[in-house]
């Protein structure tokens, strides 16, 4: 079967490694680094955790980022449409139903992730005002997630988000990312100094780097490590491909995956550093999810002797992590109906946003946004992961994906990489999804 017949694609394609990779990170990083990693890394062993957590980045970003890369560019369209070239060079149909499936999961995060940040959006200007700082943090969580009580919010998140996508792969994907992720580092750094000189803030780095031994004899360790590592690199089987359908030839793919991983850590790390020490500083709770950043925080916030900009600047680095986050999975979803109901892109795009809106307004109270996340990336995200994997390394096999991967590397992967990519990789996605849904999510 030749190659997709379009070389280069209806959205064009990134015009340097770096402004893709920093797109990939932007898709990457997101509240699962700010919210969840900090609280697990203290939860599961410190520095046993990290150990851990490091082994399993390496191998899903070697393995699963590059080969997720790899496939989009070889296919230059989305998860539809790769996984039923797939399928079509084993003689099978029904490539594009179960690719459908990964594209589901995108549109699904992308509008529980959308009342997220329009929530964040609210508490920037909170914070601005100080309006957060002298309302009691419960109070104010409790307005912000009510029935609609995010909607001029929720609008504006999803407006500026539909408004970089209208510029395109060039001019606004990479662009943007371009100057958000770089600002995103520069501004947690900041944070993560400003909390170094708060007094008790070494029981934060304790929680954080101490190494508990025993928690290495624990499974539930290296499930939540491997879960942690494995949605940190958003390996969902939809949103890297589109940015790898967008990646040019002579690049180096697993080059890119790696560069990835490793900044995706990174910030994982400035998060834990900004958050965790404070939060101990104040000998407060460093439980994961909503409370640690909208209610914990802010009452942080409200102690520390300039803590109204601390909270500004915080709270916009989050709102251009989930920012970027939006943009790949409204990007996965937009360039499907170009692809598939032959719209122009901003009439896609259009499309898009709408859905995302109509259906996010009435999950902005926030235990509706919960159930809804939960079913989402419990159930949908996971097995499209697992299909994705499969897709890749066995149905369309590592010959033929490793013919992608070796353009524009020096030295070509071999053996040993085809062996961990089908039987190990592969399998561990598997289970990723199987305890996923044994542990009401993992990631």
């Amino acid at each position: 079967m030749t190659e997709h017949r379009n070389p280069v694609g209806k959205n064009g394609q990134f015009a340097s490694r770096l402004g893709f990779v920093l797109a990939s990170v932007g898709s990457a990083v997101g509240m699962g680094n700010i919210w969840m990693f900090p609280y697990r890394v203290g939860q599961y062993g410190g520095a046993a955790f990290l150990i851990i957590y490091f082994g399993f980045i390496i191998l899903f970003g070697i393995v699963g980022l590059s080969g997720e890369f790899a496939f989009g560019r070889l296919t230059r369209t989305g998860p539809i449409g790769s996984y039923d070239y797939a399928m079509k060079t084993r003689g099978k149909r029904g490539g594009g139903f179960l690719g459908a499936i990964p594209l589901i999961g995108s549109l699904g995060i992308a509008i529980g992730y959308a009342v997220i940040v329009a929530w964040v959006l609210r508490y920037i200007f909170g914070s601005l005002t100080g309006v957060m700082l002298k309302t009691d943090a419960n109070e104010y969580f409790a307005r912000s997630t009510g029935h609609f009580g995010s909607l001029f919010w929720h609008i504006a998140v999803v407006i500026m988000t539909a408004v970089i996508l209208s510029g395109g792969v060039t001019k606004g994907i990479e662009k943007i990312n371009s100057i958000l992720m770089p600002l995103f580092f520069i501004l947690f750094v900041l944070i993560a100094g400003r909390v170094f000189f708060l007094p008790g803030a070494l029981e934060g780095y304790k929680y954080l780097f101490i190494p508990n031994w025993k928690q290495l004899l624990s499974p539930e360790t290296w499930i939540m490590a491997m879960g942690q590592a494995f949605f940190s690199l958003s390996i969902t089987g939809s949103g890297m491909i589109i940015y790898g359908s967008y990646l040019d030839k002579k690049e180096d793919v697993q080059k890119a995956a790696v560069t990835t991983a490793l900044l995706d850590t990174v910030a994982a790390m400035l998060a834990g550093l900004a958050i965790i020490p404070a939060v101990f500083a104040f000998q407060m709770d460093p439980a994961s999810g909503p409370p640690l950043m909208f209610i914990t925080l802010p009452k942080v916030f409200a102690q520390i002797p300039g803590g109204r900009w601390i909270a500004v600047l915080f709270f916009v680095s989050v709102l251009l992590a989930g920012i970027t986050s939006l943009v790949n999975m409204f990007e996965v979803c937009a360039e499907a109906a170009q692809t598939h109901l032959n719209m122009k892109r901003k009439t896609a795009v259009a499309l898009v946003s709408a859905a995302v809106l109509l259906v996010g307004v009435f999950i902005e109270y926030e235990p509706f946004m919960g159930k809804w996340m939960d079913i989402i990336t419990i159930y949908v995200v996971p097995f499209g992961a697992v299909l994705c994997a499969i897709m890749i390394y066995w149905v369309l096999g590592t010959e033929k994906i490793d013919g992608e991967i070796n353009s524009g590397r020096p030295k070509p992967v071999g053996k040993v990489f085809d062996f961990t990519a089908k039987y190990i990789y592969v399998f561990l996605t598997v289970l990723v999804c199987i305890l996923s849904v044994v542990y009401k999510g993992i990631g």
